[in-house]
């Protein structure tokens, strides 16, 4: 195992990954923002907003539930979940927009735009807009609108425009254009909430640091609970907030295993899956450089996943120094497991996953069943399933997977 770095350099570099590779005219605001950040780390005042607003806003801290039904019928491991389902608007996401809105606000910049794909990111992001009363743009690939339905209909009940973008394959990846487009064009008066760990610096370590209230919370309460840590983490990865979220606590914990799982897709042809650190190489998207998946040409690959929050061909470089260094192991779970598993759960638990999710329930799943039981496995339950619930019955009919009526 490498050196493992866990903050980046002055330069928003974790090893060879991150950076910022953007245009000039976004300099200015990337400074603005990384001081802004830096300085709220100290203020007691934007401390005490931002925790207050987690605790009686978000309903932090989120449970920590066991699953025995699931357990016991697996044969190994013990499983349970951190519930980031139960926080406002039913993901993790809020915790990040709530933070970097208060960190506009102290900007003075009253216009905020963001990308979606499963559109959990868009709502949290009109969510903490109609809180503090900013105007929100939400950018969102065509195909993800016609997959999520309702998370778009909910960003228009908050208030938000939500944009159709037609381009290229019409998912997250083109939303993402999109948003950086519009900044370009607007940033004097204008935020971008990046909703995940990638982006320019400081964005990654930022909403990374905005996130980690998932893994101190869960560290916390797994001691409280189990008397323990748990034997191994395992959160979905596609740009990969959640994941860093739980991970980076649990960092320096050398016994407790680390398991990002990606979108396995239909297979490993290229555009069949969208899995980057197990079929990609390193370069540059959306102003880093991490792991990408690219064609012969070095241009960015086509992806597909069932869940649309998955549905991204780079990754944060964060995870990729921590895939490099070895700490994290990253997997991938194919659409019919994931399938599988938003099923199982749901029918063993009462808890429905969302898609993304899924794919971290259903690694969890193989790796309990040929565990000790005295091992737990903690799954960092990033989402519910609502919103997935007319794509997983059209997916589930297509695979023969439906329920018995």
């Amino acid at each position: 195992m490498t050196s493992l770095r866990t903050e980046p350099d002055g330069n928003g570099n974790f090893g060879p990954f991150g950076g910022r590779y953007v245009p000039e005219t976004l300099i200015a605001a990337l400074e603005q923002l990384t001081e802004a950040w830096t300085a709220s780390k100290e203020d007691e005042h934007f401390q005490k907003q931002f925790n207050g607003l987690l605790r009686n806003y978000v309903g932090r801290p989120t449970a920590l539930t066991h699953c025995p039904n699931l357990s016991s019928h697996l044969g190994g491991a013990a499983i349970w979940l951190k519930r980031e389902d139960l926080a406002h608007t039913g993901a993790h996401k809020i915790n990040n927009t709530i933070g970097q809105v208060l960190l506009a606000m102290s900007m003075g910049k009253q216009r905020i735009i963001a990308e979606t794909g499963a559109g959990q990111h868009g709502v949290a992001t009109a969510t903490a807009c109609a809180r503090f009363g900013l105007q929100c743009e939400v950018y969102m690939g065509a195909e993800d609108v016609r997959r999520q339905s309702l998370n778009v209909f909910r960003m228009r009940l908050l208030g938000a425009t939500v944009h159709v973008v037609e381009d290229g394959s019409r998912t997250l990846k083109d939303a993402t254009n999109a948003a950086m487009r519009d900044w370009m064009g607007s940033v004097e008066h204008t935020h971008y909430i990046i909703g995940s760990v990638v982006g320019p610096h400081p964005f990654p370590a930022m909403v990374r640091d905005f996130q980690s209230v998932i893994g101190r919370e869960a560290r916390e309460q797994c001691l409280d609970s189990m008397s323990r840590l748990p034997s191994c983490v395992v959160a979905c990865v596609g740009g990969g907030s959640n994941a860093a979220g739980i991970f980076h606590p649990f960092l320096e914990d050398a016994d407790v295993e680390l398991v990002g799982v990606e979108a396995g897709g239909r297979g490993e042809g290229q555009g069949d899956h969208a899995a980057p650190l197990t079929h990609g190489s390193p370069g540059v998207l959306h102003g880093s450089r991490s792991y990408v998946l690219q064609d012969d040409d070095g241009q960015t690959a086509d992806v597909h996943s069932c869940s649309a929050g998955l549905d991204y061909p780079g990754v944060g470089p964060e995870h990729a120094a921590w895939h490099e260094s070895g700490r994290v192991t990253y997997t991938s779970v194919s659409d019919e497991d994931a399938l599988t598993s938003f099923r199982l759960l749901s029918e063993k638990e009462g808890i429905m996953p969302a898609l993304e999710t899924s794919h971290a329930v259903a690694a969890a799943i193989e790796m309990a069943r040929e565990r000790s039981t005295d091992d737990v496995i903690l799954i960092n339950l990033s989402g519910r399933g609502d919103k997935d619930v007319t794509e997983a019955e059209r997916l589930l009919e297509s695979h023969s997977m439906l329920p018995d009526q």
